[in-house]
């Protein structure tokens, strides 16, 4: 358990603008959001955050946290995550999957690999499942790894892809609804995380799958939805008719989050991730393989600034997109607010929006920017 902290005269985001005010954590939690807070408490640490800005910690929804890769060869495959990336990159939750390979990469190694994270301070959930489909299950069923795995909370495929396993829509539907079910029973959101490539069948393998039933398309969440122009346009066609859609963070995203404002979208519907730790692949026209570099798990912080000096959304909306919604969609409990009741995981950030210090779980993990919080294994 760590020191009781008291924050005073910040800037909060909640995501929603509280405006200057007060916060006390309490055993981890949020135990009070007050202006003129004067408490005293044995062992209480005060920070003085005036001219600075509260937001909830980002919620990384996508990050291949127990490595990933092998396209190309054996040499690419990327190693597991250290604690301090995530700290570096404000994340204070991350929900970790497996993508191309579902052959050698073992679930039970995620699994564990979460438990790891989270004993170092991180807030972890995962995925079951990989790009193909039949894919690989902890227990030998979807349903049950959702139903009966703390923390697998949905299933992860891959469509529109040529590294997909090009599923029939019966076989997407049957999946979606044994995770929904599964989901259902055991209080978890059940979502489809689908991996989303750049051919031209787009988002229509989920709409049909779901078409005649009362299954939502908030079941799936598509992800690098700004990889073509095409895909964004049926993303946003995908929002405005209900469902949830993904924004891998680049260079491309203030152009992605503009095109859903103008399109009137609702933007509670729409999401911040990395990819973070995955090997990034470059092809040629002809689809060979040309490359590889790797998901930077800091790309969702940067791409909240550069948001918000693109000044497109407000900055609620902004902090909500890589926070307060994610949470809400995934169903992760006390996560992406800031409010009493809630954990306390927050970024402190400059007015340009980089990171002085962050907290997670109530622990000061960086303070002034220095890095504070790392992995059993770091030196």
């Amino acid at each position: 358990m760590h020191n009781p902290l008291l924050l005073k005269n910040i800037d909060l985001y909640a995501p929603e603008h509280v405006g200057l005010t007060d916060l006390l954590i309490l055993g981890g939690a949020i135990a009070a959001v007050e202006r003129g807070l004067d408490v005293k408490i044995p062992g209480l640490e005060t920070i003085d955050a005036e001219g600075l800005v509260a937001a909830p910690g980002i919620v990384d929804h996508h990050n291949h946290f127990g490595g990933a890769g092998g396209e190309g060869a054996f040499n690419f495959r990327t190693p597991p995550a250290q604690l301090s990336t995530f700290v570096k990159a404000g994340i204070t939750t991350a929900v970790g999957l497996l993508g191309t390979d579902g052959f050698s990469r073992s679930l039970t190694e995620l699994l564990a690999k979460a438990r790891a994270l989270d004993i170092e301070g991180l807030s972890t959930w995962m995925y079951t499942g990989s790009y193909q489909l039949p894919g690989p299950t902890i227990t030998g069923k979807v349903g049950h790894d959702i139903a009966w795995i703390d923390k697998v909370i949905g299933c992860k495929i891959a469509l529109s892809d040529h590294r997909s396993s090009h599923p029939a829509v019966e076989t997407i539907r049957a999946l979606v609804s044994e995770a929904r079910v599964a989901g259902m029973l055991s209080g978890k959101a059940g979502v489809v995380c689908v991996h989303m490539g750049s051919e031209a069948s787009g988002l229509e393998p989920l709409r049909e799958a779901v078409s005649g039933t009362g299954v939502p398309l908030s079941q799936f969440m598509p992800t690098h939805t700004t990889r073509c122009p095409g895909l964004l346009d049926d993303a946003i066609a995908w929002v405005k008719a209900g469902g949830v859609a993904d924004i891998t963070a680049d260079e491309k995203t203030p152009g992605a989050v503009a095109r859903y404002v103008a399109e009137g979208a609702d933007l509670s519907h729409v999401c911040f991730s990395s990819d973070g730790n995955g090997s990034m692949p470059r092809f040629d026209a002809a689809g060979n393989f040309a490359g590889m570099g790797v998901g930077d798990p800091a790309s969702i912080l940067q791409a909240i600034g550069d948001c918000a000096r693109a000044g497109d959304a407000p900055l609620e909306k902004i902090f909500a997109f890589a926070g307060a919604n994610p949470a809400a969609w995934l169903k992760l409990p006390g996560k992406g607010r800031l409010e009493k009741g809630c954990d306390a995981d927050l970024m402190i950030l400059d007015r340009d929006y980089r990171l002085r210090t962050l907290i997670g779980r109530g622990r000061v993990m960086m303070r002034d920017g220095e890095v504070l919080a790392k992995g059993t294994f770091e030196a």
